[in-house]
């Protein structure tokens, strides 16, 4: 594949990501209209009630008085929300030794997904995806988690968990949720490994 063919996959990949971006966007300005609409609602209660608005800004930030229980702190086993990658790596191209593309793996705060390169059609079974990165590395952390919620060393909620879109027996794209740094560095490894030799094997084949 050419150099501008190359820029173009990524570009397409870039623009579906942006509309995800886009959407989520959306949503939360949709839900900061609401927490505003309930605020606006409850001073005005307030303010029926005879308080002056300084009057609530001096309550507010009044000390909390030693008898009002705070609400528990989160038991030490819980992981922190996972912090994926500084802002200039949101995307992170993977490629071949010989500057190949195979994918790009994109960050957002529900996760990272992997778009596989479009232009190599690959499919699910092309060896080694199923036999090695399902079977040996998602299914692996998928259980090692599964085993933290059993003894309660975690919550389900963030339990390790992934989803294979597919079109037909293509992969159009791997969406992952609760990845900490350790299990990103295995994970980038991982994949472009295993999107490496599948593409070896569909060259050869």
């Amino acid at each position: 594949m050419n150099r501008l063919a190359q820029e173009t996959e990524k570009i397409k990949s870039l623009i579906a990501f942006k509309k995800r971006l886009e959407d989520q966007l959306e949503k939360l300005t949709e839900e900061t209209k609401e927490v505003q609409a309930a605020l606006d609602t409850v001073n005005g209660i307030l303010l029926d009630k005879g308080f002056r608005r300084g009057d609530i800004r001096e309550i507010s930030e009044a000390p909390v008085p030693k008898e009002v229980v705070l609400p528990k702190q989160e038991p030490e086993f819980q992981k922190p929300a996972p912090q994926y990658v500084a802002e200039d790596e949101a995307v992170i191209p993977l490629k071949t030794m010989a500057e190949e593309p195979l994918a790009l793996i994109c960050f957002d705060k529900q996760g990272l997904h992997v778009l596989p390169d479009e232009s190599k059609n690959f499919s699910v079974n092309t060896p080694p995806f199923n036999n090695f990165l399902v079977e040996k590395v998602f299914a692996k952390m998928q259980e090692k988690d599964n085993e933290l919620v059993k003894t309660k060393q975690l919550t389900a909620d963030r339990m390790f968990s992934y989803n294979i879109v597919r079109e037909g027996e293509l992969i159009r794209e791997i969406t992952i949720k609760n990845v900490d740094e350790e299990r990103l560095k295995e994970l980038k490894s991982s994949i472009r490994w295993t999107f490496e030799k599948m593409y070896e094997k569909m060259k050869s084949s």
